[in-house]
């Protein structure tokens, strides 16, 4: 059993790299979470040039918990008031409520029409005014639906009502995750499918952070009239928070050269497929922060203490990027590597806690025993 531990930073810039990088390369060996779990590489303690990279003031995690074990499939994670979770599976369709305290787990039931293929499935979940969302994979497309859940001891979820529809679906690709920002209004992040094209195409809701109401419609103050699309440009989103100034960042997959971290901003382009990772052109936004690939592959991210902190599912770590205003203050520095595995989903809970939900059974893992699990974090 892998055991909990609290790892010491790791020096440099463990594979950030400020320099330029572009490819468009092959889409079948890209940056996916649907490649091989495979052995966390050394990390580098330079940068691209050779130039030593001063080490940040180092942070720390603690592993202070695991709630429970034996999850199938886990992807979304999201808080009920009074801090117990509720977690979906990707594969299996389920929601399952486990105990904040106890880690004690009772299954909420199926949410039907979700139809699992390679990274599609029952996916991202969020709550709100007794309400469950969750972002799924349907037989057309990906979906938003709604749920109404009381949250009483025997309570189940209710029949889902779409709140969006008309997502593109695919193999892979599928984006998934959605939460509620600061301003009330329904975030979500989704993928291009593996059709290019779509990512630029403003019509289309793939390859897009959007913005809308709780019932899905164009959130007031988007940037394109009548649509619910915030940005463009994106590979595949799969991790979206805000932090203590409101503003929202965004974890993206690459293809076969560099996966980000994006400060989202109203109608901005993300550049792909004509860039990846810090490309300098005209019209694209930059990454404030990038990885090679088998150094993150990143899913969920969340904000606390002052910092970024973004599970890496082929990388196999959790990365903490220290952020000062709207820049990183620091090189990014990376804890658990390879303690747990693929690493899925990061939910901070206030102050210095976070959740971190492990990814090995979901097909391309090698799960031991008790996998999958919830980790409680401390962090500094």
């Amino acid at each position: 059993m892998k055991r909990p531990v609290v790892v010491k930073a790791l020096g440099g810039a463990a594979a950030l790299v400020l320099a330029a990088g572009c490819s468009s390369g092959d889409a079948s060996s890209g940056s996916t979470e649907e490649r091989p779990r495979t052995p966390p590489s050394a990390s580098a303690s330079a940068s691209a040039s050779g130039t030593a990279v001063a080490p940040p003031a180092a942070g720390r995690v603690t592993v202070a918990g695991t709630p429970t074990e034996g999850l199938a499939s886990p992807w979304g994670l999201a808080e009920l008031p009074g801090g117990d979770l509720l977690v979906s599976s990707r594969d299996e369709r389920t929601v399952t409520r486990v105990d904040g305290r106890t880690g004690a787990k009772t299954p909420l039931g199926e949410v039907p029409g979700v139809v699992p293929a390679g990274e599609g499935g029952l996916l991202g979940l969020a709550v709100r005014d007794g309400w469950v969302y969750a972002y799924l994979t349907a037989s057309s497309d990906n979906r938003i639906v709604r749920m109404r859940y009381g949250g009483g001891a025997g309570d189940r979820l209710g029949p889902p009502e779409p709140v969006l529809t008309g997502i593109p679906k695919g193999f892979t690709h599928n984006g998934g995750r959605i939460a509620f920002g600061p301003d009330g209004m329904l975030y979500a992040g989704t993928g291009e499918t593996g059709d290019t094209g779509l990512a630029q195409d403003r019509e289309s809701l793939g390859g897009k952070v959007l913005r809308m109401t709780p019932e899905g419609r164009p959130a007031p103050g988007n940037p394109f009239p009548g649509s619910v699309v915030y940005s463009y440009g994106h590979r595949n989103v799969q991790g979206i928070a805000w932090d203590a100034d409101g503003r929202l960042w965004a974890a993206e997959f690459g293809q076969n050269t560099w996966d980000e971290l994006n400060l989202v901003e109203a109608g901005r382009n993300y550049g792909w497929p004509e860039a990846e990772g810090r490309a300098g052109e005209k019209g694209f936004v930059d990454p404030v922060a990038q990885w090679r690939t088998s150094e993150a592959s990143p899913s969920g991210i969340a904000y606390a203490r002052g910092a970024i902190w973004m599970a890496g599912l082929r990388g196999e770590r959790l990365w903490r990027v220290p952020l000062s205003g709207a820049e990183r203050s620091g090189e990014p520095e990376a804890f658990l590597e390879g303690e747990y595995g693929r690493l899925r989903t990061v939910l901070a809970t206030g102050g210095d806690r976070l959740w971190l939900v492990t990814s090995e059974t979901d097909t391309r893992g090698t799960p031991g025993s008790g996998d999958d699990r919830i980790l409680r974090l401390r962090v500094e």
